[in-house]
């Protein structure tokens, strides 16, 4: 095939700490590599490719794309649209009825012209991608997708480490630190901090063992109370992990007793089957997104965690605090943009040579590569026997209990 002449970027799905940073470095490799390739941004993603509504990229855009490393959230705009689901793009107006959604993406692309379609998101987002590069296929219409791996829950099968993952978990570590300040605030505080990841605790995790980095460069003056176990995390729970709540709560109670206060990190989806299930034993709705996810933050899963372990040890006031909003909207750390510039290069050259696939780190084999789409897909597990994770359980004396066997 000939190199493209035409380009378009979209991001669809939540925030990452990667978005803008993958717009710009995009940007910028197509600039340096080949100017004449034409550029568009699809607004508000895959809405913005069904209504054909987007930005030119124009000289002025692409000498200043650099400026998009130091900002947090999408320019161009995000939005959860599911192409398979006919229902919701109807309802939403993005097609008529009686259209096919993807047929009108594939069209709306012939329209403008665009050779190569790149998308930044999860694996919803890919996987969207995957079914739109199939749809292309087999019908002929002779396009490029190329994908790029975001999600702060890093749980995308097969990429080794998806972009915004890093910055997410260093920026909820920042978050926590000014929360944890109000350990002091009443008598047998109870400190709830949940953090994002549906079916993989690899943020949670790390979010923890970068907070406790920075207690590792803190001193302390115990004399007056200011002590190290009072700031310290004392439980962390994840979906990868079975919860005995009441071993727990007898632990934790030992720890309340001793400093008057308890700090525990959650994954927003720990315990969420015994949540729904209480929902449905009620009679009440579990409310659901475009892709068939509950919407975690509807059934709010570290309210339900502060309410259980509250009466088992004895709180006296509890406090929940999300990281989420906080953590997914930052602008890269260094370490994730070393990532994205790599990704983005290799998106780049991926394009040049009209080849498909995820641009990652394969972890089959470590490469960084463009993965082909029907390898990707969502729930990646994280792996609770990792060493760092298991040091970490080990300082703070919680037992890991047994492996939850999560779906994928």
């Amino acid at each position: 095939m000939n190199k493209p002449k035409k380009v378009a970027i979209l991001t669809a799905g939540g925030l990452a700490p990667c978005l803008n940073s993958a717009i710009g470095s995009l940007i910028e490799r197509y600039t340096e590599i080949d100017p004449s390739i034409e550029i568009i941004c699809y607004r508000s993603g895959y809405k913005g490719l069904l209504l054909g509504d987007f930005y030119e990229v124009t000289p002025e855009i692409r000498a200043k794309a650099g400026l998009l490393q130091k900002f947090g959230g999408s320019t161009i705009g995000n939005s959860r649209v599911k192409l398979t689901n006919v229902k919701d793009c109807v309802k939403r107006g993005l097609v008529m009825e009686g259209e096919d959604p993807q047929k009108v993406a594939a069209d709306q692309l012939i329209k403008d012209g665009v050779d190569v379609l790149h998308t930044i998101g999860g694996d919803d987002t890919n996987t969207a991608a995957a079914d739109l590069a199939a749809y292309l296929g087999e019908n002929d219409y002779g396009l490029t997708v190329i994908g790029l791996p975001k999600t702060v829950d890093n749980d995308v099968f097969p990429i080794k480490q998806s972009l915004g993952a890093w910055t997410a978990a260093e920026e909820g570590a920042r978050y926590f630190k000014n929360v944890v300040d109000e350990n002091n605030s009443n008598p047998r505080m109870l400190i709830v901090h949940e953090v994002m990841g549906r079916s993989c605790g690899w943020l949670t995790a790390a979010t923890a063992q970068a907070y406790r980095k920075l207690l590792d460069q803190s001193e302390w003056l115990p004399e007056l109370g200011l002590s190290r176990i009072a700031f310290e995390v004392h439980g962390v729970f994840i979906p990868e992990m079975e919860i005995d709540l009441k071993a727990e709560a007898e632990r934790l109670r030992t720890v309340m007793d001793q400093v008057d206060c308890v700090n525990i990190f959650v994954s927003e989806g720990a315990g969420v089957s015994a949540i729904i299930a209480e929902m449905e034993a009620k009679g009440e709705e579990v409310p659901r997104d475009a892709f068939g996810h509950v919407k975690l933050d509807a059934i709010n899963p570290g309210k339900w965690f502060g309410e259980q372990f509250a009466e088992m040890i004895g709180a006296e006031k509890t406090l929940v605090q999300k990281s989420g909003y906080f953590a997914r909207a930052a602008a890269a750390n260094v370490e994730d943009m070393r990532l994205i510039k790599s990704c983005a290069d290799l998106a780049v050259e991926c394009a040049l040579r009209r080849e498909s696939g995820v641009m990652g780190h394969d972890d089959d084999n470590g490469i960084l590569r463009a993965i082909e789409f029907p390898r990707i897909k969502g729930g990646k597990p994280f792996d609770i026997t990792t060493d760092w994770f298991e040091a970490t359980l080990e300082e703070i004396g919680q037992t890991k209990g047994a492996v939850v066997e999560v779906s994928h």
